[in-house]
């Protein structure tokens, strides 16, 4: 049995589960409704606020399909009750972000601007220029708009200058020495 597709996921007041044919999953709460369509061979068992996930067989590929089905569905209903957020630390002199409407500016070193459109569904705040806050409730979208900003400029080991994720250690490794 799989560690985590045996695990049940429990649903907390305010969040409604449906799944209708096709397995197209409904989940709704307060920071909002996700959506998404799991592979049909899982089955989706609900026990009053307690949904559990079972699978046909032991095959490898349903074993595999078990857990994360399982941690997909957990994801949705953790996103819609309390949502997920990503912290951004920007590091440089002249390095910053702001907020221009419906988009997100950063200043990177480069000789322009870099915008970036801020998907729907995304909350996305600058409480000071060097810091980005990115919130929502769906995990791989909050989590990939994260990554695509620090993808504009990666954190060198030199003198730690670039965007970074305000939990990550950046190796910083030592220059060349004067003979």
């Amino acid at each position: 049995m799989s560690r985590i597709g045996k695990e049940k996921v429990v649903l907390p007041a305010g969040v409604t589960f449906e799944v209708s044919e096709n397995n197209h999953v409904v989940v709704k709460g307060p920071k909002g409704q996700l959506e998404f369509t799991f592979v049909p061979q899982m089955k989706f068992v609900v026990d009053g606020n307690v949904v559990s996930v079972e699978r046909p067989d032991d095959s490898i590929q349903n074993k595999a399909l078990h857990g994360t089905t399982r941690a997909l569905l957990h994801n949705m209903v953790v996103g819609v009750e309390q949502g997920f957020t990503k912290v951004l630390v920007i590091e440089g002199v002249g390095y910053r972000a702001s907020l221009q409407g419906k988009k997100l500016v950063v200043a990177a070193g480069y000789s322009h601007l870099v915008e970036n459109d801020i998907p729907e569904g995304l909350t996305v705040v600058c409480p000071t220029p060097n810091e980005i806050q990115i919130s929502g409730a769906d995990r791989q979208l909050v989590g990939e708009f994260a990554a695509n900003i620090r993808k504009i400029r990666k954190p060198e080991p030199y003198k730690g200058k670039g965007i970074r994720y305000k939990d990550e250690v950046v190796r910083r490794k030592e220059g060349k020495k004067a003979k």
